[in-house]
């Protein structure tokens, strides 16, 4: 293949990028709640996190993950592996979601949805649609850097899944789906030609498959070429319930065959679709998806692959039937080479400069929500005022979090509230959000300082936060704790004044989803409307360990 030879071409290239990527990451995080890691086999999920439509590609010895992150920022995740199995978050492609002045308050659930990244001529590629603004594409040589600004390929409503694609005589086209929400229709691909730089549509395109008889709801595109066939790799038939379908044709423009080429069968996976078929230097073959797990997030499978008759076969056919069912554990890929475990960062001692790259806000940072100097060992979150008329934290940008790890894990930290000149009214804690939230928090009255649970029902409807329980404490510091666990997240807050002694509080909250993504947990520092200006809250760490 014409790709297998460019990437050994490059791989002098690709060699100190992946030396850049050795030295900064010396010391490898392992999650105490999830490794996908069994020694010579591997199960799945390899990432029991919310890294939703995955696309991931190799780059000589090296794999590229990115995944969609809608409107938290900073947006489209960067992961890094050297086996396919054990991965680690090491960048972000964008700082801010564009546009930025809309993207600075939470528009939960839009913004960045379900990218591709490519390698092209020695660049990394990553195209995304915005479903209310247009394609949008970003690209950089050194993936581990900062990247270039963001370019508007297509303008327009209701475009997604954009991939791009470029031919051997160096032609460039771009494939994607649409959001029925916005344009009207769903279920179509449509294909368009592109300036051989990848930062300009030229046309208005033209559908190459309708898959409103048998496979509704067809998104995600991603298109290669194998063998002179031109193959579209596209999820169907739904988030939680569909399959991957594969599309062939010997000409770009079709017509295709199709064929289903991985289904949840008889395996206890639902919904296996969307994501990359990837090969390895020995010439094994790879497909990644995700599977939709409600609270959890869609988290993240690796199947093996195989060719038959030009026909691409995920997982292991069990029934016979033609089509591949997906694995709970399999042989890792053959990638010549051990390498150490590791995962993506989750507890943050905030010894460092920086926050840890785990962490994400709900909308642009605002650079005055925090502070974080070099001296500090701890984390600074200033009491931002909620916006007016609001009654929940839904629509509060400022919110500090990061995605479940696991099934089962215990999240914890330690709060020193300063609430300044106000006598009431500073707020800062631990938060489980989604559509429904709840928080452990500490607050102040002129009587003294408070631990209080808080939690709103169907936040996204303006369903009103209550306080569900109050108590008292001796000062202005106080741990605390939420335990979550099967099935579906639920969590029990607890809280602890000399950080041994801990008191369960309140009842069992479900977690619930977000907007097209999992719960996430976090930490935030808010102000009531009416106190005056000022306050903020330290947190000493954040802990994410085993229940």
């Amino acid at each position: 293949m014409k790709t297998k030879k460019i990437l050994t071409i490059l791989s002098v290239t690709v060699f100190s990028i992946a030396s850049n990527y050795l030295n900064a990451q010396e010391k490898n995080y392992v999650s105490e709640v999830w490794t996908a890691d069994l020694g010579k086999n591997y199960k799945n999920p390899i990432l029991h996190a919310d890294y939703s439509d995955p696309d991931v590609i190799r780059v000589g010895n090296d794999y590229y993950m990115t995944a969609s992150s809608f409107n938290e920022a900073p947006g489209l995740p960067i992961l890094h592996s050297k086996d396919m199995v054990n991965w680690n978050l090491v960048n972000y492609a964008v700082e801010d979601v564009l546009p930025a002045e809309h993207f600075s308050v939470p528009k939960r659930g839009d913004g960045i949805w379900a990218p591709s990244i490519r390698f092209h001529k020695g660049e990394f590629y990553i195209y995304w649609g915005d479903p209310d603004f247009g394609i949008y594409m970003v690209k950089t040589k050194d993936p581990l850097k900062k990247w270039e600004k963001p370019v508007l390929v297509m303008e327009g409503k209701g475009l997604i899944d954009a991939c791009p694609f470029w031919d051997e005589d160096g032609k460039a086209y771009l494939v994607h789906g649409w959001a029925g929400s916005r344009a009207g229709v769903k279920s179509i691909l449509t294909l368009n030609t592109m300036n051989p730089e990848g930062t300009k549509v030229l046309d208005k395109g033209i559908h190459i498959f309708d898959g409103h008889e048998n496979h509704p709801t067809v998104e995600g595109p991603k298109m290669y070429k194998r063998n002179g066939y031109y193959y579209v790799f596209a999820p169907a038939g739904g988030v939680a319930t569909g399959w991957q379908l594969v599309l062939r044709s010997k000409s770009i423009y079709g017509p295709y065959e199709e064929k289903i080429v991985l289904e949840q069968g008889s395996s206890k996976i639902n919904g296996p679709h969307q994501g990359a078929w990837v090969d390895t230097p020995s010439g094994e073959d790879w497909f990644y998806h995700f599977q939709d797990m409600d609270t959890y997030g869609r988290i993240v499978h690796l199947q093996p692959m195989k060719w038959e008759k030009d026909w691409p076969v995920i997982g292991i056919d069990t029934n016979k039937n033609g089509i591949g069912e997906p694995v709970l554990t399999y042989k890792k890929p053959n990638v010549g080479q051990s390498y150490p475990i590791v995962t993506p960062s989750e507890t943050d001692e905030f010894d460092g400069e920086k926050l840890g790259l785990q962490w994400q806000w709900s909308a642009n940072e605002n650079i005055v929500w925090s502070s974080k100097l070099p001296r500090q060992k701890f984390l600074r979150l200033f009491s931002i005022k909620v916006p007016e008329g609001e009654k929940n934290l839904w629509n509060v940008p400022n919110l500090l979090t990061q995605k479940f790890p696991a099934p089962n894990f215990t999240a914890s930290t330690k709060v020193k509230l300063i609430p300044e000149e106000a006598k009431e009214g500073k707020i800062a804690g631990l938060l489980i959000m989604g559509t429904d939230h709840a928080s452990l928090v500490i607050t102040n009255k002129p009587d003294g300082f408070y631990i209080q649970l808080r939690k709103a029902e169907k936040a996204e409807k303006g369903g009103e936060e209550k306080i569900l329980a109050e108590t008292k404490l001796n000062g202005n510091e106080a741990y605390l704790k939420v335990h979550v666990s099967e099935p579906n997240g639920l969590c029990q807050f607890s809280y602890s004044e000399n950080g041994k002694s801990f008191m369960k509080i309140g009842e069992v909250f479900q977690a619930k989803p977000g907007k097209w993504i999992g719960a996430k947990v976090g930490l935030y520092s808010l102000s009531s409307a009416k106190a005056p200006r000022g306050g903020y809250a330290d947190f000493d760490w954040f802990r994410i360990t085993k229940n």
